[in-house]
């Protein structure tokens, strides 16, 4: 009788080390047949062949076998859960059956990548198995579901029911809206407490308007300032709030200064090129920055694809013959799209050919699409917590004006967005001399001979770091690089008031052919780089006049108080 327990646990470990290897088997035989090319819309026909490499393979085997043996002679005894956020409630320990379901979805989770990296493929193919891993990875999570995250029932309990009821609530409301809702959007009106930096709209067309600030200072330095900011997204990622906003910091440098506020774009503009922005949008609004002003030249800022447009017009102009921005400064752009980071698993000619077919003549890419889009580049930080937060624990999210901003989406035309995927991240054609043709000018980026201030930030997953610095290498005048810390929009809203992150700065200005040599001579400074930046931009800005006392000049007159009409249509 003594023998019979230890005969038990001796027959099932040996059927749970043959069930195993079933499932091993089995795992990999999935994984192989899966059609990895389906986020760029490629015939299966078209796939590479999925071969692994036998030594990882077999190394990752031992590994997982081993691991999930020590797990299951575990049972129920508190298996460990590492530092991941999404397990971290004490509820989570304290329940055995969910954190062993916690343990085993993190086992097969990091088996899943594991397996990604043993991929024996072109890099393109490895980057899209590695992102349908994530995603597969992200979406199974023992935490988004009701029936297995203790933290989600151990509230329904203490609440008495309560906060599923509220989850069915933000559900429906979610569902309404139309997207996940990652902030209490209820508390920020546009206007009121985010875009209220005092200005006037002084001119409008079809695409944009242009806002006038009321300057802060008794004198303004003689040359205006014009911020591009993406169309992909509202302007006022510029002027989120008065402590952190841009366009304020720099109004109270002295610089007169000029923003492009997009219109959301609706069917009336689904005709609309990238060629129309250019001309119609970028290059004028230079021209009527110039024209109010009367001054000769003018200081100019992009913004993500704000700053591939800015570059593209100057291109343009440089064509004609003309010079009219004294300096330029790109943040976080592409001009070169040799590293374009994770977005890359979406494009390939199959794909661009798709999204010429659909809307290359006329129609809208949704601005929700996109939103979607680049919330799934970071699963767990942007779908999967605000659901879980949301709908399972019935929490209303704290008021965040950055990320407010981000559900406020926009449109875009189609024949634009067909244009602009393959001329960059496809084709890659800006920085190839007369390759493509813009405003009836064939481009060529080395003809722009005018001072730049390139911005990267550091953990950027929308435009890696590399991307950034790759346009060092694209312009023949003077250039600045410097590098901030974190991501695409907390590195570049960082004002120096917080004394928050860092940036990195060559002392010799030196600009060697890649980041990683650049870095090698780069010193930490700790701070904003604004600072940095503003200096360099009033060395540009000539003298200092008195400032203007009132909006416009000319023909141009105060149309509307800012932020003006077009930034408050919503998508």
């Amino acid at each position: 009788m003594s023998q019979a327990p230890n005969e038990f646990w001796a027959q099932a470990t040996q059927q749970f080390q043959d069930s195993l290897s079933t499932g091993w088997s089995k795992a990999l035989q999935s994984f192989q047949t899966m059609d990895f090319g389906s986020m760029g819309q490629g015939a299966a026909a078209d796939l590479p062949q999925i071969r692994f490499n036998a030594e990882k393979l077999q190394s990752l085997q031992q590994q997982y076998m081993a691991q999930a043996m020590e797990l299951f002679g575990q049972g129920m005894k508190g298996p460990q859960l590492g530092n991941d956020k999404r397990f971290a409630d004490p509820a989570w320990a304290s329940n055995p059956f969910a954190a062993y379901s916690a343990a085993v979805y993190l086992l097969n989770s990091r088996t899943l990548m594991g397996l990604a990296e043993a991929v024996e493929a072109d890099e393109k193919t490895k980057n899209r198995i590695r992102f349908a891993v994530e995603q597969w990875s992200a979406a199974a999570a023992p935490s988004n579901f009701l029936a297995l995250n203790a933290e989600a029932q151990k509230k329904a309990i203490d609440s008495k029911g309560e906060s599923i009821a509220k989850g069915m609530k933000n559900l429906v409301h979610d569902m309404a809206q139309g997207h996940v809702s990652m902030t209490d959007e209820s508390v920020f009106e546009v206007g009121k407490n985010v875009a209220t930096t005092e200005g006037a709209v002084v001119f409008e067309n079809e695409l944009f308007q242009l806002i006038e600030y009321k300057p802060l200072t008794a004198k303004v330095y003689a040359t205006p300032f014009l911020m591009v900011p993406p169309c992909i997204n509202k302007f006022y990622i510029l002027d989120l709030q008065p402590e952190n906003s841009l366009v304020r910091y720099a109004v109270e440098q002295g610089h007169r200064t000029f923003v492009v506020s997009w219109r959301n774009p609706d069917a009336s503009l689904s005709h609309k090129t990238w060629d129309d922005y250019i001309e119609d949008a970028v290059i004028k609004a230079i021209a009527v920055t110039r024209e109010i002003t009367g001054a000769p030249q003018i200081n100019a800022l992009g913004f993500c694809v704000g700053g591939t447009m800015l570059g593209t017009a100057l291109a343009v102009l440089a064509g004609r013959g003309e010079k009219p921005v004294k300096s330029a400064t790109f943040l976080t752009t592409f001009l070169d799209f040799s590293h374009t980071g994770i977005l890359d698993v979406f494009i390939d000619e199959a794909f661009v050919k798709y999204r010429e077919q659909e809307m290359g003549k006329g129609g809208l890419m949704k601005g929700q699409d996109l939103a979607s889009t680049f919330s799934f580049l970071r699963p767990n930080d942007l779908v999967w917590n605000y659901v879980v937060g949301n709908y399972l624990k019935g929490e209303t999210p704290p008021p965040f004006d950055l990320l407010y901003w981000n559900s406020d989406c926009t449109n875009l035309p189609g024949p634009y967005y067909a244009w602009y995927i393959r001329n960059t991240y496809l084709e890659n054609n800006l920085i190839k001399p007369g390759k493509a043709t813009v405003c009836g000018t064939p481009l060529d980026l080395g003809l722009v001979d005018t001072p730049v201030y390139i911005y990267g930030s550091r953990e950027d997953h929308i435009v890696p770091i590399d991307g950034s610095y790759a346009s060092t290498q694209v312009f023949k005048g003077k250039k600045r690089f410097v590098m901030g810390a974190s991501g695409h929009i907390a590195g570049v809203i960082n004002p120096p008031a917080k004394k928050k992150r860092s940036h990195w700065i060559r002392s010799d200005g030196k600009l060697p052919k890649t980041h990683a040599q650049w870095l090698e001579g780069a010193v930490e400074h700790p701070g904003s780089w604004w600072t940095d930046w503003s200096d360099w931009l009033k060395s540009h800005a000539g003298t200092q006049i008195a400032a203007p006392k009132r909006y416009g000049k000319g023909q141009y007159k105060a149309i509307e108080a800012a932020p003006g009409r077009y930034v408050q249509a919503k998508a």
